[in-house]
């Protein structure tokens, strides 16, 4: 009986190119998807943020809006933000409820990060 001269035939190496090609394209995969995750916390803790800030000024100047709803823009970190602020009264006369949504200005429909603050106007 003849011997095979030592190495790899063509239909090997192709096998194992596949091999390869499909485990770096998964690879790809994972690591796109791993960014797009990042991008959205970061987009979501900048929303956090700024309703923190905001609730957090509202607090600090004693600035108690009147109730109703308004909208604005906020840029934090070089991001704009639509900001909307709803202020109900409560059933107690010396405190509003303060609801803050933020949103995205290239997706308004899906709010980022939604707060609610109490703020005493008795102080």
């Amino acid at each position: 009986m003849k011997r095979c001269a030592a190495g790899f035939t063509l239909l090997e190496v192709l096998i194992a190119l596949a091999i390869v090609a499909i485990g770096l394209t998964a690879a790809m995969r994972a690591s796109g998807v791993g960014t797009e995750g990042a991008r959205e916390y970061r987009a979501h803790m900048q929303a956090l943020w700024l309703a923190e800030d905001i609730a957090a000024e509202r607090v600090a100047r004693q600035d108690w809006p009147a109730t109703g709803v308004s909208r604005h823009e906020e840029e934090i970190a070089g991001q704009r933000l639509v900001v909307q602020e709803t202020v109900k009264p409560t059933q107690n006369p010396y405190f509003r409820r303060l609801e803050i949504e933020v949103y995205a200005v290239e997706d308004p429909a899906h709010a980022l990060h939604h707060a609610v603050a109490f703020l005493n106007l008795k102080q």
